[in-house]
């Protein structure tokens, strides 16, 4: 049997056993994972077809746990991709044939349980009924879409690698910003990190406090 045509209680169980306690969330992005993997003729993804897939989501939370467990999909593989948009949508692309849909739920869903089944009073219960039950267009809205990978974005071993000409650390797969007269730096260097270092988190403090005091003083 396709894994990918379990019934929906075998793949919550796995999900379940990889990733904790389920939630109607979790159901939700399981089907959206099933729909989406289906549309692309992707029957066996934790199988024959594992390197024929690449998923992009575009939110963390369940979804991405759901792409991992329901199919396989993982950012260590380079076949899950993270776009941080903060939309319940992913995209599924059958490398192979080219064929790709974005699959997104719809607002409308937040309120169908209410809608459907009025008579049960527990919300958790209420939306987990009605997300196995409802239909698919009920739930989701389906886009055929076009996804160009760049050969240095798809799975398999890094195709290229450069040392950063400011930090020293090396960039894999084409992610260096080439700046003139041949000086090749890493993004953080360019555009600043997330992160910083204790001494320049003091300085950033400090300026910061210096500022306030200016302005009071004016």
């Amino acid at each position: 049997m396709s894994k990918i045509l379990e019934p929906i209680d075998d793949l919550l169980e796995q999900h379940e056993l990889t990733h904790g306690n389920l939630c109607p969330g979790t159901l939700l992005a399981v089907r959206m994972v099933v729909l989406g993997c289906a549309l692309v003729g992707i029957e066996d993804p934790r199988g024959a077809d594992q390197n024929r897939l690449i998923v992009w989501v575009e939110i963390d939370r369940w979804l991405a746990d759901a792409v991992e467990s329901v199919a396989g999909a993982r950012l260590g593989k380079r076949t899950l991709k993270f776009l941080d948009y903060g939309k319940l949508a992913a995209t599924f692309l059958n490398v192979d044939t080219g064929k790709a849909v974005r699959v997104v739920a719809l607002e409308s869903s937040r309120d169908l349980a209410d809608q459907r089944h009025p008579e049960i009073a527990d919300k958790y219960e209420r939306q987990m009924r009605t997300y196995r039950e409802a239909a698919e267009e009920e739930l989701f809205e389906v886009t055929d879409v076009e996804v160009q990978v760049r050969e240095k974005d798809l799975p398999g071993h890094p195709r290229s690698r450069v040392i950063c000409a400011r930090c020293g650390e090396g960039v894999s797969d084409g992610r260096e910003i080439k700046l003139p007269d041949r000086i090749t730096l890493c993004r953080p260097c360019v555009y600043g990190t997330y992160y910083q270092p204790p001494q320049r988190a003091f300085e950033r403090v400090w300026n910061e406090r210096t500022e306030t005091v200016s302005v009071g003083i004016q």
